[in-house]
């Protein structure tokens, strides 16, 4: 059955958030930015950092680092511009970082409603941060020294042939994607290339979406170095499982992330010609 933008759309307004509602909008329906923008300035903060649940995973309202995470992911994944939402940000990560380059959480997270796997912090990792701002041309000499320190202990080439869940292959990607292609960063390309494609290999069809947040466009370096064969297996997956209500399936089966994930991959189908 061919994919039904309506029915997508009724989902996405009947569950989403209001800035979901926007980002569907925005993408497929002429919607505006800045109404886009403005819902999203909802979740940040004085100090320039990012909380009040943007990831639905911690609903802390001060500014801590997976807040942020996923606001850059959210850019990353549909390539709408947020730059000019950024404003203090990066002076925020630079007051919130420890000397190792690891991220700072506020003391206050655990008091707000968190997912289990968040029990015991927040997130402290700083590659994809720094990566997606050094992609969008606005990080730091300090933050992305730190960060490459960090880096060196952190997400080492072992660490990244290691990895087996593709969702993680993130860290290394978001990073080592975004530097320059110098001989000394070139291994590390490569290492996360192959482990994202061994990754999909071997991934369940629930897993099939998340190769997208690597290439969800043809003109990625993953998509460019995946097997055809495979990114079209995966895209055919994509283009026949919309559920009859109009939403695709999370990769845990929660609900509160499915209208994100239903415009998500829309925009993938959209970008590879998937779409009539």
């Amino acid at each position: 059955m061919p994919v039904s933008m309506d029915k997508a759309r009724e989902f996405v307004y009947a569950n989403g958030l209001l800035w979901e509602q926007a980002l569907f909008s925005y993408l497929f329906d002429d919607g505006s930015l800045e109404r886009l923008h403005q819902c999203l300035l909802c979740y940040k903060n004085s100090d320039g950092g990012w909380g009040h649940g943007l990831e639905y995973d911690i609903k802390c309202p001060d500014s801590h680092p997976l807040a942020l995470e996923f606001l850059l992911t959210i850019e990353r994944d549909t390539k709408i511009p947020l730059t000019d939402l950024l404003e203090g940000t990066v002076d925020w990560i630079e007051r919130n970082k420890n000397e190792d380059g690891s991220l700072k959480n506020p003391d206050s997270l655990h008091k707000y409603p968190h997912a289990p796997w968040w029990s015991n912090g927040g997130q402290s990792s700083p590659d994809s941060i720094t990566g997606n701002l050094i992609k969008m041309g606005i990080c730091s000499t300090s933050l992305t020294a730190s960060t490459s320190l960090w880096v060196k202990t952190n997400l080492t080439l072992e660490k990244i042939r290691a990895n087996e869940w593709l969702f993680m292959a993130y860290h290394a990607h978001d990073y080592f994607l975004n530097l320059d292609d110098t001989p000394e960063n070139r291994p590390f390309i490569e290492a996360t290339i192959d482990n994202i494609i061994e990754c999909a290999k071997s991934a369940t069809e629930k897993n099939y979406f998340t190769l997208f947040q690597f290439a969800n466009s043809p003109d990625t370096e993953i998509a460019k170095a995946m097997p055809k064969e495979l990114i079209n297996k995966f895209l055919d997956y994509l283009e026949s499982s919309q559920r009859e209500d109009g939403c695709w399936n999370d990769e845990h089966g929660l609900k509160h992330w499915q209208p994100y994930n239903t415009t998500f991959i829309l925009s993938v189908l959209k970008n590879y010609g998937r779409l009539s």
